[in-house]
């Protein structure tokens, strides 16, 4: 499965024997899989068909789906009535007739309709109903899952570039460390020949280690690579990706804020700045990520 966003729209209109069926699905993103569902009163018995064939192919996002359905032939006659109940009111009109020795008013054909249960509706074919109009809506998922592809990839096509230059920026700050660690140890050395003070050469070499202890980001900087190899590899591979990329992004937030407490020279603390912009940038676009 590539990876997909999870706003995307698609729909199908199909005729498929008597019947004209149009499905709309949108999708936006949502923490997880949210259905809302809008079908004919006459289908609402295949609703959880619907819930089941949406779940395996889409795994989060509020998702919409709506079906109208209406009869293929607009002049078809789907009424009919009951033959033998109209012979059995007619049988009855003539006893009633015979009994009161006396002709009845006259009745027309529009009053034998009204009486109970000689109209109805058609038989539907409910079973076959159903099969067409998962079908129809099967295919419409497919087009819905080509849309959030397709916009997946732009995605992505987002993302890489900024890992890359995080990536950069890593390499940047790791190979100034050694400078920036003897910047500081001739700096506290050129403060203490300002004074008349004689440095105890022990406790000095004490506080050059504390101090590179306390400067020393190689940790973060480690983890923040390691983050951005991970978070490639999932923009490659085949599984849900949102939920992992989303997490690895306040990881990496959290390396730069480290980054950036720990900085000990401007250099450093603009790398961690960019460092801090271009997660921002990911992170907006990985939100939209199923």
């Amino acid at each position: 499965m590539a990876i997909r966003s999870m706003t995307a729209f698609a729909n199908t209109h199909r005729t498929v024997g008597p019947w004209d069926y149009a499905w709309e699905v949108r999708s936006v993103n949502h923490r997880y899989l949210d259905l809302g569902l809008r079908l004919p009163e006459s289908l609402r018995y295949m609703e959880g068909e619907v819930r089941a064939m949406v779940s395996t192919r889409i795994k989060r996002g509020r998702v919409e789906i709506s079906l109208a359905l209406k009869s293929a032939d607009s002049e078809a006659n789907t009424l009919r009535f009951d033959p033998p109940r109209v012979r059995a009111l007619l049988s009855s009109a003539e006893q009633i007739e015979a009994l009161s020795a006396k002709a009845l008013a006259p009745f027309s054909a529009l009053d034998l309709l009204r009486w109970p249960g000689v109209l109805h509706e058609a038989e539907i074919d409910r079973e076959r109903l159903q099969l067409d109009a998962l079908s129809v809506l099967d295919e419409t998922l497919g087009k819905l899952i080509d849309a959030r592809e397709n916009e997946g990839r732009q995605l992505v096509d987002i993302v890489r570039p900024r890992l890359a230059q995080i990536a950069e920026h890593i390499l940047t700050v790791r190979g100034r460390l050694p400078d920036v660690l003897q910047a500081v140890r001739d700096k506290l050395l050129s403060r203490l020949a300002e004074t008349s003070l004689k440095p105890d050469v022990d406790r000095l070499e004490q506080e050059m280690v504390y101090l590179a202890q306390k400067m020393d980001v190689a940790e973060e900087l480690d983890r923040l690579g390691a983050h951005v190899e991970e978070m490639l590899r999932i923009l490659n591979s085949d599984e849900p990706a949102g939920r992992r990329l989303d997490f690895l992004s306040q990881e990496m937030n959290r390396e730069a804020n480290t980054l950036g407490s720990k900085s000990a020279d401007l250099g450093t603390t603009r790398a961690a700045v960019e460092i801090k912009v271009l997660i921002e940038q990911i992170r907006e676009q990985i939100q939209n990520i199923e």
